[in-house]
């Protein structure tokens, strides 16, 4: 049985979606095969989303010293108390890509490193200086020390070799569950076709919007974190232009992010756009009032069963990023048969080819085009859309169509000759 550890930065909801792909990659891996366990920092979130891993063992440590890189004793400690045949490194620029480093060290053990879109040109220009004082100390090291990069698309693997790194290059995207859509399906074509009816109204009471959706408007959903790089601004100048506000509503799910939320709203304000944040609901004369006129919603993070009555109930998804690896939101909306606008940038062509995604720039301009687009689709066109993207995942993104993926590779990893077949591999240039 092979001993392999897995080391990030994070084991909570605070990484964000990385959270959730390194989390469910661990949990479809053969457990006859692979004695796995994760070694991550310690936040204000671990304790409540530890259970989630189960039955992985997850070891979280509080960072002390360089807390600005997360630095931990303890962390070094358990590693070389499990003493794994490999680790892999999953994200960058944070002690765990020490860690990594020194155990392949000592032990002369090799090590694989996913970096989740974090050398891509636009990821690298933010927070640069940082980047690149962590670059000279210890992530340059660490990432040419590397057995094997795995890259979640073609792009991120252009990134690598621009950095002029030289490694070999496995292309493994992140998976996903494909949950069960039958009864949402019922729901939704109810929506359609009875929007007044006492049944459909008690049946869609899970809806996140529930109180502030009136019956007949489509909602269309981003769920992600709250950050600059998403492209919200450039979303809300392009829903100004179009005021489809009689028609649909654009709900705004995710993690705040450095305040970016508070100045998503003063936006909608300066574009008079009208926006509720259904967190913070009205009261006058000692009752309850929900905003019903918002043309913009802001939802706060989903979770959970949140997260999934979100897709379950929107109508189409967008993510008008300027940078993503491999977006697990979008296979989370494919996986729940949703349509989807996204940006280029977010490194799922498949999505454009498979007709199961409008394609937009990541402009102004561009954004609005592509909202547009959606507009001028049909019902049944939507609906064919999002059925089109459930299949995709269905052949290609499946967690444990990935895992047997990242085990091959493994097996490679530790015992040479011929890399193997069944994963792409980037052998353009090095």
């Amino acid at each position: 049985m092979i001993k392999s550890a897995i080391l990030t930065a994070s084991v909570s909801r605070k990484a964000g979606g990385l959270f959730e792909a390194i989390l469910r990659q661990v949990q479809a891996h053969d457990r006859q095969k692979l004695d796995t366990r994760v070694f991550g920092l310690w936040d204000e979130f671990s304790d409540t989303d530890l259970p989630a891993w189960s039955p992985v063992p997850v070891a979280a440590f509080k960072p002390s010293g360089l807390k600005a890189i997360g630095y931990s004793p303890w962390f070094m400690k358990e590693l070389l108390a499990f003493e794994p045949d490999l680790t892999h490194t999953h994200g960058l620029w944070l002690y765990p890509s020490m860690a990594a480093k020194d155990y392949s060290r000592k032990k002369h053990r090799p090590y694989l490193i996913s970096p989740h879109g974090m050398l891509d040109p636009w990821a690298l220009q933010n927070s640069r200086w940082k980047k690149r004082i962590a670059y000279a100390w210890f992530e340059r090291s660490h990432l040419c020390g590397a057995r094997c990069l795995r890259a979640l698309c073609v792009s991120e693997a252009r990134s690598m070799r621009a950095l002029g790194l030289k490694n070999d290059i496995v292309i493994i995207p992140n998976g996903i569950d494909l949950p069960d859509i039958e009864n949402a399906a019922r729901l939704k074509t109810e929506t359609i076709h009875d929007l007044k009816s006492e049944k459909q109204k008690a049946e869609n009471k899970n809806s996140p919007w529930q109180e502030q959706v009136e019956p007949g408007k489509k909602v269309l959903l981003f769920l992600s974190r709250i950050h600059p790089k998403k492209g919200l601004v450039n979303l809300l100048k392009a829903w100004a232009r179009n005021r489809k506000s009689d028609e649909w509503v654009l709900a705004i799910a995710g993690w705040n992010q450095g305040g970016h939320e508070a100045e998503l709203k003063k936006l909608c304000t300066e574009l008079q756009i009208r926006f509720a944040d259904i967190r913070e609901e009205k009261v006058e004369n000692g009752k309850r009032k929900a905003e019903t006129e918002a043309s913009v919603l802001f939802l706060g993070p989903q979770f959970n069963a949140a997260k999934v009555a979100c897709y379950r109930h929107c109508d189409a998804f967008v993510l008008p990023s300027f940078s993503e690896g491999l977006p697990m939101v979008v296979l989370e909306a494919w996986a729940y048969a949703k349509p989807v606008i996204m940006t280029p940038e977010c490194n799922l062509p498949d999505g454009f080819r498979a007709g199961a995604a409008l394609p937009m720039e990541a402009t102004v301009a561009g954004v609005a085009a592509g909202l547009q687009e959606l507009w001028r689709l049909s019902d049944t066109e939507r609906m064919a859309m999002g059925g089109r993207g459930r299949a995709l995942v269905a052949e290609r993104f499946t967690w444990q169509h990935i895992s047997r993926q990242m085990e091959a590779v493994y097996d490679w990893v530790l015992g040479g000759g011929t890399r193997p077949g069944g994963v792409e591999w980037a052998d353009m240039k090095r």
